[in-house]
């Protein structure tokens, strides 16, 4: 029997409502009591690093819960996360980057609904993340959620109150947890299957920036985002389009900085199908006169969280360019 780890780090699922609003009061003991079933298929133990609405999370709450499960990784066949859904994507692609080449898997969940209402998925969700964690075929960080196994860089929360929250972007579900019976539609890589143990990282360079373009958008905007960040991500229009010309002025702007060795990576607004700067005029010349990366089917939690990631290991432009397209738990298709 599989021996599974806990880890409740709160959100709504471990929430109850007060006088002014949901808030996580429910323990990681509490939790899996409202799963008396698991027992059935595995052993559970617990933890709770934190409990906090992921709306507070910050990479520290990732680098924490990265050492707790590297702290007890040699002791269990699987971990389970509890999480809020708001960051839960974020979280998921943060861990991917932290603990790599993972044969264990590391689920995370949650829920739409608290936990102790009648009408909740909180506890299906919880049952199928014990599921999925004791799986013979699952492995790396996953987000599993309402029945769909989704690699942990694909996963984007597409819906704020429906219980079919999330979505995997340009990538199928990895499989799918059905009363029970986990159906594996892809396994592991090979480069998984074949480490020796994972690969652990320890830092995170939290100074990335997200800056949206929008007509009329101010060069002064991106300016600010550079003198405060360490990388910019730039969202683009359609395929990734950045706007010239002097009314913009974001061409003088990203000269500046990126002589002073700042990181520029592209993506675009657009959920599916990623970016192409090379169909348009727009893109081509952009990308023709700056040295930047291009960010193609990444999703923005993936892009930004491994930037923090890269960037806390090397400050070398080469090295940059090459760990950003080096592939990780399905995050880029090349």
């Amino acid at each position: 029997m599989k021996k599974i780890l806990l880890i409740a780090t709160g959100g709504t699922i471990a929430s109850t409502t007060g006088k002014h609003g949901l808030s996580p009061t429910v323990s990681a003991e509490e939790l899996l009591g409202y799963v008396p079933e698991i027992k059935k298929f595995c052993t559970a133990d617990y933890i709770q690093p934190y409990n906090i609405d992921s709306t507070n999370v910050t990479p520290a709450h990732w680098l924490k819960l990265a050492a707790a499960i590297r702290e007890n990784y040699d002791d269990y066949d699987g971990f389970v996360v509890c999480h809020g859904t708001d960051t839960m994507a974020y979280t998921a692609a943060a861990i991917s980057y932290l603990i790599q080449n993972s044969k264990k898997p590391i689920v995370l969940t949650g829920s739409q609904k608290p936990i102790d209402l009648e009408d909740t998925d909180a506890r299906i969700n919880l049952r199928d993340a014990f599921s999925y964690a004791a799986s013979d075929k699952s492995a790396q960080a996953t987000i599993v959620f309402q029945g769909k196994a989704i690699a942990g860089t694909r996963a984007k929360k597409i819906r704020t109150k429906s219980f079919n929250a999330f979505e995997s972007v340009d990538f199928p579900i990895l499989g799918t947890v059905r009363e029970g019976r986990v159906v594996q539609y892809i396994e592991p890589p090979e480069s998984v299957k074949k480490a020796v143990s994972p690969e652990f990282y320890e830092r995170l360079d939290g100074r990335v920036g997200l800056c949206c373009l929008t007509p009329g958008f101010s060069g002064a905007v991106l300016d600010a985002y550079f003198e405060n960040n360490d990388a910019v991500v730039l969202s683009g229009y359609g395929t990734g389009g950045i706007p010239g010309g002097e009314y913009y002025d974001l061409y003088d702007v990203i000269e500046k900085w990126r002589g002073k060795g700042k990181t520029l990576v592209v993506t675009t607004q657009v959920q599916s199908e990623g970016s192409d700067m090379g169909i348009y005029r727009v893109g081509r010349d952009f990308k023709e006169r700056f040295s930047v990366l291009e960010s193609y089917d990444m999703t923005w939690e993936s892009i930004i969280t491994k930037l923090m990631w890269i960037l806390s290991e090397t400050r070398d432009e080469k090295e940059i360019e090459r760990l950003f397209y080096k592939p990780v738990n399905y995050d880029l298709i090349v």
